[in-house]
């Protein structure tokens, strides 16, 4: 996650994320599931600005978003509190004391309710960049322990890299990087509820691990990797949506290396050989699917 100073403020970017293995191990007394991921950011990125404002008037909201769609991104992002990244702001200005208040702009590229993780990586850079803006000196593991309160995958964003991810998900091992890596992801127009899939989701009685997976990254390229990819997640979505289905078949109809679904859906990605091969499926998946198509690249 990079932040910098710049004239109008702490400007962060987010990255979006793919999972490259998702195993539900088991449900938990407290609603979540256990579970074993392995991520890995890639290079589509909302961007954030933040600055400080002070003192805070009598009355006034202490947190203010202000959100830009960017182009070809067709939704609606919650402002105000429901905002994830309002909330994360207000987490850490009550955690800490602190009684000024932080001006964010968010730039939207990452589609929600995709798998892409867009939601916590936003949540992710306001923590960092009101640590900065505030200076309030946290450590990056006193963020990512704060992290875990708002959401399952923001301890993961304030890593920096690929990481194998336990427990619900906030358990995070830093994998160090993974080596380069084309990737094609579609996002079809329809979207998944993520508390729906994983409720309807049956833990394996023989869960797979991600052993063999890793014994594969960063030693071969990861397009060889296609026969380790695993997403528990996968055949329930599918039962859900016709378009995941329908991607998975014109993905192995085109031949990518290595493709699944992230996370609990609907984005869908495919792995590449190389930056030529990712432009021509890409090219091609823009006239068979319905959606959005992204060309990206690990960022890790």
């Amino acid at each position: 996650m990079l932040a910098r100073r710049s004239a109008v403020g702490i400007e962060v970017q987010a990255p979006a994320k793919i999972n490259l293995f998702l195993e539900v191990l088991a449900r938990r007394a407290d609603g979540f599931h256990e579970m074993e991921t392995v991520i890995a950011p890639i290079s589509l990125y909302d961007t954030l600005v933040m600055r400080d404002v002070r003192p805070v008037a009598s009355g006034s909201a202490a947190i203010t978003l202000q959100v830009q769609i960017a182009a070809g991104l067709r939704q609606a992002i919650p402002g105000g509190g429901e905002n994830l990244a309002v909330q994360a702001a207000e987490l850490l200005r009550r955690r800490a004391g602190f009684g000024g208040g932080l001006a964010i702009r968010l730039i939207k590229r990452i589609p929600a309710g995709s798998g892409l993780g867009g939601g916590s990586s936003d949540a992710a850079a306001v923590l960092v960049g009101a640590n900065i803006c505030w200076r309030l000196g946290w450590s990056r593991a006193e963020l990512m322990e704060l992290g875990a309160e708002l959401g399952s995958d923001v301890p993961f964003f304030l890593a920096g890299t690929a990481a194998i991810c336990r427990g619900r998900g906030e358990q995070v091992q830093p994998l160090g990087p993974l080596g380069s890596g084309d990737v094609v992801i579609v996002q079809p127009e329809d979207r998944l509820s993520t508390a729906e899939v994983y409720r309807r989701c049956q833990p394996a009685a023989t869960p797979r691990h991600a052993e063999d997976l890793l014994g594969v990254l960063g030693q071969e390229p990861i397009s060889t990797a296609g026969r380790y990819l695993h997403n528990r997640l996968q055949p329930v979505a599918a039962s859900l949506s016709p378009s995941v289905a329908k991607m998975q078949y014109e993905f192995e109809r085109l031949g990518f290396p290595a493709h699944q679904m992230t996370g609990s859906g609907s984005a869908y990605f495919g792995i590449c050989r190389h930056a030529r091969q990712a432009r021509r499926l890409a090219q091609i998946l823009r006239g068979r699917l319905s959606g959005s198509v992204y060309q990206v690249r690990l960022a890790c």
